[in-house]
């Protein structure tokens, strides 16, 4: 698709306040520092037209970006590397990546990118990024594009060893309540990343796993992309027939789940006892004992890891795969428990470095994170895209679908082309 985009102004945003630092530098937790989560993840937020006039949103975003930064000035920092190798924010204000650009068509004319295989994402996502000595970008990189119809599109750049998927949301809220006109963010951040502290133990487990983790052999796939709208009475169907068949509750995600990987099974035809993982993120702020408070916007969570054969996958129900799911998730506590007390392998593999491979398939929760719940003026986004990291690595996001519709939306690459139409025959005619 090509997109008319002319960037007008590109800045860094500093604090609008001086900004009370406690020290030259922060530490990361143990979890912040885990190698894995040394990228950025990237997201569009699509706006509709709504409310005041939409030619301000960039310069309305612009300024409560800076007046957020005051409170979370770690973001307007930048990262660096102790003597010891240990990864810290240096609070130097420097600030964040901001730039306006504006487009002269209209979202409608793009179905407001509602086919993610046909979006210019280089045009939407903040371009000429600054960089300082050693390649270290800004944490937070932001553009915010006008459409002649008034709407626009936020393209969002998060470095991913800062804040998870909630941390984000919290940050992203709080610039949408300041862009309200509130004095102060509702939640107040809480920095608090000594409940994991980094030991030398942890630094030599990152220095193991950073060497391990590297790159696999380039495949002969490339995973091709497909989204599932599944309204919300299919959803309730499909719990209804769990409960019946277990007197059990079940989540909207752990139906989702169960069906990816088990249509993704089927669809590829593995060989005969082929050991296939299911990986998906759980958010552990509430295991520890106290809980991490409330505000605290680091990483935390842990990977919750399910592995059946392909044999037993493909004569699996639906129900058989979220029972088996639902056993994982319960065992998620001593499993936390075990790797905040130094216990960081599981059978012989560190749970945050699963094999890269056909056979590993990450699924990953958005509904929950609050994303689609951010109100800059303009009421909350039409949907929130995520994108794309590796065409390599099989991936399954559950998020919402886009407004007004109300259920899910499973966004997937998963599959090769080879496997594309079996896959989407088999998962549209089940839910």
């Amino acid at each position: 698709m090509a997109l008319p985009v002319i960037r007008s102004n590109r800045s860094l945003v500093r604090p609008a306040e001086h900004t009370p630092t406690p020290s030259g530098t922060l530490d990361l937790s143990a979890i912040d520092q885990i190698p894995v989560l040394r990228c950025n993840a990237r997201t569009l937020h699509v706006f509709k037209r709504r409310g005041p006039e939409p030619e301000a949103a960039a310069h309305v975003i612009k300024g409560a970006l800076s007046r957020a930064l005051v409170p979370y000035y770690p973001l307007a920092g930048r990262l660096k590397e102790s003597s010891q190798g240990q990864l810290q924010v240096e609070c130097s204000g420097d600030g964040a990546w901001f730039v306006e650009a504006s487009a002269n068509c209209t979202l409608d004319s793009v179905d407001y990118f509602n086919d993610v295989t046909s979006i210019p994402y280089d045009q939407l996502l903040p371009d000429s990024v600054p960089k300082t000595d050693g390649d270290v970008e800004p944490l937070v990189q932001m553009q915010v594009t006008q459409f002649a119809c008034g709407g626009f599109v936020i393209g969002l750049t998060f470095c991913h060893s800062i804040c998870d998927g909630l941390g984000a949301a919290q940050f992203l809220n709080a610039v949408g309540e300041l862009a309200r006109g509130l004095e102060h963010p509702r939640v107040a951040p809480v920095w608090h990343r000594d409940f994991f502290p980094s030991t030398p133990q942890t630094r030599l487990e990152n220095v193991t796993l950073l060497h391990n983790y590297l790159p696999p052999p380039m495949p002969s796939y490339r995973l091709e992309h497909a989204n599932i709208d599944i309204p919300m009475d299919q959803i309730n169907q499909l719990k209804r027939q769990f409960y019946d068949s277990t007197g059990l509750k079940c989540s909207a995600f752990e139906i989702v789940a169960a069906s990816l990987w088990r249509h993704r099974t089927r669809a590829i035809s593995f060989g005969p006892n082929t050991q296939l993982k299911l990986v998906f993120f759980a958010n552990c702020r509430q295991l520890l004992d106290p809980p991490l408070p409330k505000g605290f916007y680091g990483n935390c969570f842990f990977p919750v890891t399910v592995t059946r054969t392909s044999d037993w996958l493909t004569q699996a129900t639906n129900v058989d795969v979220v029972k088996l799911i639902q056993e994982a998730k319960a065992e998620l506590h001593v499993e936390f428990a075990k790797y905040m007390n130094g216990d960081f392998t599981r059978n012989g593999e560190d749970p945050f470095a699963p094999p890269l491979a056909y056979t590993t398939l990450f699924i990953s929760e958005w509904g929950r994170l609050g994303f689609n719940q951010i109100d800059y003026g303009w009421g909350p986004p039409v949907h929130v895209v995520p994108i794309q990291g590796s065409s390599i690595i099989p991936v399954g996001i559950v998020g919402s679908m886009p407004l007004p519709k109300v259920g899910f939306r499973l966004m997937t690459w998963s599959v090769g082309e080879a496997h594309l139409r079996t896959f989407l025959d088999l998962i549209t005619n089940s839910i």
